[in-house]
């Protein structure tokens, strides 16, 4: 199933049951009738609530957005936590420190992406992975057989601080505990307005960011929320759906699992090889992998006349030789960008092709490698600290929002 948070994609909802997926304990913060809300992970988050995207994009550039998203840890932890961990990742998680992160890939026995996410060792044999969408809690139990450890659902909430603002709103959030000298992907546990919490370097915009992780009932979810909207007013931080993080974690080249990739793509075609350590022993996956091209079949492609759209054909000579994964409209770059996935390796990066959207139209697109911009993320990293100028010229291809039209064409009980 994929995730998909196009424009389109504001309009083809349906109602579901609430309880079937876990509420947001933020909702009474962040609910609004005019929510449009997806389901990641099992979990409810806001993709659309009728905001100025363009403008929240702009906050997100400029200062910081606060985000609630559904990203789910899953505990592991016991005597076997190491080598059972490095047995179902692609890293090397024995080489892991206390206090770091690693972006980690999960293969199937065939060599195809089942999951991705980001392994955090909170101990000496207790770590989190928190995962992307996907059943990825049934799959660690599947495999534990064998392996003396504990997997457990922390039920914590996620929050996301991102922009070149949200080094100030956490430096204020923890009397002045966090600050530059916590470098990116690295991690620990803070106080936070009165609440010990996990907090991490990492985001999903690359750019400068943070994210906090509740701890189930323990936490004490409407006064932190408050706490940090205190802490970021001074700064100019505003609450987004994820309009926004979509838009900008597609400039910045970020994957997203089921959308972008699955288990019918191995890391090497999803242009990951640098994630996956073929060194450290056996690994699931790993017999599947060896010998296989290990070059990518996902790029970057642009297009100036019109923003690309899942499922639109690639073509070369009017031969279809990839498929549009996500796409977006740019509004650094004034363009419409997105992912393509090519049936084969080859040398694409340059190429200009093109593209079928789905009500038939066709647009040239070039191909370029990703990220779209900032290759080596010195915005993440913090080496880039400076402020991007808006572009005089702003984007004016289709997917400009009509708020009042969506809502008289969608069912209003997809909100909950």
């Amino acid at each position: 199933m994929n995730n998909l948070q196009e424009a389109s994609d504001l309009t083809n909802t349906v109602a579901i049951s609430a309880r079937r997926f876990e509420e947001s304990p933020f909702i009474e913060r962040t609910g609004s009738p005019n929510m449009v809300r997806g389901v990641y992970a099992g979990r409810y988050f806001p993709i659309f609530m009728g905001e100025d995207w363009i403008e929240k994009y702009w906050c997100l550039r400029q200062k910081a957005l606060i985000f609630d998203v559904p990203e789910k840890p899953i505990n592991i932890e016991g005597p076997d936590a190491v080598p059972f961990l490095d047995r179902v990742l692609s890293r090397n998680v024995a080489a892991m420190t206390e206090g770091r992160g690693y972006y980690a890939i999960a293969c199937t026995p065939h060599g195809g992406i089942f999951m991705d996410g980001v392994v955090f060792r909170l101990g000496e044999n207790r770590f989190w992975y928190v995962q992307a969408d996907g059943p990825f809690e049934a799959w660690l139990m599947a495999n534990s057989g064998g392996f003396d450890v504990k997997i457990t659902d922390p039920r914590s909430r996620v929050i996301q601080i991102q922009g070149p603002a949200s080094m100030a709103v956490m430096n204020s959030s923890s009397d002045g505990a966090i600050d530059d000298t916590m470098k990116y992907y690295k991690s620990g546990y803070f106080n936070i307005g009165g609440q010990n919490l996990y907090v991490s370097r990492t985001g999903f915009t690359n750019e400068l960011g943070y994210e906090i992780y509740c701890n189930g009932a323990t936490t004490d979810h409407l006064a932190l929320w408050d706490h940090l909207m205190d802490c970021g007013e001074s700064h100019g931080m505003e609450f987004s759906s994820t309009r926004a993080l979509t838009i900008r974690r597609i400039e910045g080249g970020i994957l997203g699992n089921l959308t972008d990739m699955d288990t019918t793509i191995t890391p090497f075609e999803a242009g990951l090889a640098s994630f996956i350590d073929m060194n450290k022993g056996d690994f699931i996956g790993r017999a599947a992998l060896v010998g296989k091209d290990t070059r990518s079949c996902l790029f970057g492609l642009t297009c100036s006349t019109d923003t690309p759209a899942a499922g639109s054909a690639v073509t070369d000579g009017g031969r279809i030789v990839g498929r549009v994964t996500a796409g977006v409209p740019s509004p650094t770059l004034c363009l419409g960008v997105g992912y393509v996935r090519f049936s084969a390796p080859g040398e694409w990066i340059g190429r200009t092709l093109s593209m079928r959207l789905p009500d038939g139209s066709m647009h040239e697109v070039h191909i370029v490698d990703l990220p779209f911009f900032d290759r080596e993320k010195k915005i993440a990293r913090g080496v880039d600290r400076s402020i991007p100028k808006r572009p005089e010229k702003e984007w004016t291809g289709s997917y400009e929002f009509a708020w009042d039209s969506i809502l008289a064409g969608r069912n209003d009980s997809v909100t909950r």
